[in-house]
């Protein structure tokens, strides 16, 4: 089985220029094929700021009204994806960028909760798997914006842990999948203030543990909870480390390591 590495950046990894650079050249230099899911960063959160439009985020997802969805389009699916694929081409990676809309690779639906109307935020329905293979097979790296579509023509903001999470699961049928979210801190940490606390390997249990004692809160709790979906779905290997880490990643000494 072919080996596909999934890799999945965080916002803060998208603002620092200089971070974002030095990853997407080390993204560059991976010689299987690969795929690249990014976060939207501050750019969107600053524009909304300057437009008057009040942001609301609940258990560490953005809740979406309509004027909210046009500036999360706007960045996310034009200005943030376009640079990373233009920066991409210039390291000679030829990438293409997508929301879930384009080739219509996602669809979804509105998310429906009990008690929380997240507007237009949506859940994964269907990954379009056969066209993304196609891309892969055709040499070109799939770069994913977190917007999707309803297929109806409504476009839904959806959280990029879980879009990389599905695509992972669902692709490890074809591919021997591995599953990295980089981001600021160097792992799952013990203490949130050291960045050199990481965690080597982490498991089930003992990520509900650090939740109950709350060493683990906020944004962290949605990002691990996708990253053990996807090692309990087939993907081969999940790791959490710091975007500088990327050109260390096949030492396998880097990171936190997700256990069943």
């Amino acid at each position: 089985m072919q080996s596909l590495q999934i890799i999945k950046i965080g916002g803060n990894v998208v603002d620092d220029a200089v971070l974002l650079d030095q990853f997407l050249y080390d993204f560059a230099q991976i010689k299987t094929p690969k795929i690249l899911i990014h976060g939207g960063g501050k750019i969107a959160t600053e524009l909304a700021q300057k437009l008057n439009i009040a942001q609301t985020m609940i258990e560490g997802r953005r809740v979406t009204d309509s004027e909210t969805l046009k500036i999360a389009t706007m960045v996310y699916a034009g200005l943030v994806n376009k640079n990373i694929v233009a920066k991409l081409q210039s390291k000679q990676c030829n990438a293409i960028g997508l929301s879930g809309a384009d080739a219509n690779v996602i669809s979804g639906k509105k998310r429906n909760h009990p008690t929380i109307d997240f507007g237009f935020v949506g859940e994964i329905v269907t990954i379009n798997t056969k066209q993304i293979i196609r891309f892969i097979q055709q040499g070109i790296t799939p770069v994913f914006c977190p917007i999707i579509h309803d297929s109806e023509g409504t476009l839904l903001n959806t959280n990029a842990d879980t879009i990389a999470t599905q695509i992972a699961i669902d692709l490890s049928k074809t591919y021997q999948v591995d599953l990295s979210f980089c981001f600021e801190k160097k792992g799952v940490l013990q203490n949130p203030d050291d960045d050199e606390s990481y965690i080597p390997v982490i498991n089930r249990p003992e990520y509900e543990q650090l939740k109950t004692s709350k060493i683990i809160s906020n944004g962290m709790i949605p990002k691990l909870d996708n990253a053990f979906e996807a090692i309990n779905n087939g993907v081969n290997k999940v790791l959490l480390y710091h975007a500088n880490q990327l050109a260390t990643l096949e030492t396998n000494l880097i990171g936190t390591q997700l256990q069943q």
